[in-house]
């Protein structure tokens, strides 16, 4: 498990409104794009393909599929997740919090204590 690069994906995605859109508009490339331009400056090793530097196969269908439940799951953090899903989602909903409050009804299984989510 990557959870380093999982959070990092997230934090990077939501810090860019380009990368933001683009993740919106097509996950499948952005995260294929964010693999070959962005991972391999952060693990300082390229060409090497271990688990920890690279996404596994579920990090990455979760991120593809927009699957904030199940990145939370796999140990993304949840402000991060939070705080791009909103960015991705919230101006689908027509009401104020709209899309916080669908956010929290979906992982409303979650009970304390949370996982750990140290990287």
């Amino acid at each position: 498990m990557s959870r380093y690069l999982l959070d990092k994906f997230l934090y990077d995605v939501d810090r860019d409104p380009e990368l933001t859109e683009a993740y919106r508009a097509d996950p499948a490339a952005l995260v294929e794009r964010w693999e070959r331009e962005r991972m391999r400056v952060l693990t300082g090793v390229p060409g090497d393909d271990t688990t920890w530097t690279r996404l596994t196969d579920e990090e990455r269908g979760a991120l593809v599929a927009h699957d904030y439940v199940a990145i939370q799951e796999l140990g993304g953090h949840p402000f991060l997740t939070l705080t791009l899903f909103i960015a991705l989602f919230e101006r689908d909903h027509a009401e104020p919090l709209g899309f916080q409050r669908e956010y929290a009804r979906r992982l409303a299984h979650w009970s304390l204590p949370y996982p750990d989510i140290a990287t």
